[in-house]
């Protein structure tokens, strides 16, 4: 009976590589099946105090990176890889817009968010909300952040989260991750390398 199992297994495994070599072979590849859930539709407040949403950046990249501003490294690390890379860019930068979503709208107020993205490049644009908002925003970008007690930081806790920077086309379209630690040539040549 495992002999059997064993045989059965191995022809399908070679049938379905002279398919795939059968298809290599006419110059077919297969096809990607849908599109990443990855982003889509929101409405936050700018670190300038205005209302803004995903048609406002229309037309143009999107770098977007979830984080808070009392985290102690990923999330400078992650806006100083942005930054630099959109430095790296030169004039292309002006087709990117950079953003920072808070996942602490408790303590990242507006203009909490406006002195933070001040240092890291003038092009960062920090978004807030309230938390009902921020929750949406989070799932539709499958962004994971929970609240963590910890007396000795600000507030009495701290956010776990998670560090991704996404690459969103300019349709609001997910194209591509990065991690908050990636190299900002590698983000710089990704972008580079569109149009």
């Amino acid at each position: 009976m495992r002999l059997k199992l064993i045989a059965i297994i191995a022809v399908a495994f070679l049938a379905g590589g002279a398919l795939a070599f059968a298809l290599r072979s006419e110059g077919t590849t297969p096809a990607s099946v849908g599109t990443a859930a990855i982003g889509g539709a929101f409405s936050l407040t700018s670190h300038l105090g205005q209302r803004v949403s995903e048609k406002d950046f229309a037309g143009r990249y999107l770098l977007v990176f979830f984080g808070f501003t009392n985290c102690p490294d990923v999330c400078p690390a992650g806006l100083q890889v942005m930054s630099a890379a959109l430095d790296k860019l030169g004039a292309k930068a002006d087709g990117v817009v950079p953003i920072f979503v808070t996942v602490d709208p408790a303590r990242d107020t507006p203009d909490v968010m406006k002195a933070y993205v001040s240092a890291f490049h003038p092009k960062l644009i920090g978004l807030t909300g309230t938390e009902a908002e921020i929750q949406a925003v989070t799932n539709t970008y499958r962004v994971y952040a929970k609240r963590v007690e910890d007396s000795g930081s600000p507030g009495g806790y701290t956010m776990d989260h998670s560090g991704f920077i996404y690459l969103m086309d300019k349709a609001g379209l997910y194209l591509t991750h990065f991690s908050h630690s990636a190299s900002p040539d590698e983000i710089a040549n990704r972008i580079a390398a569109l149009d």
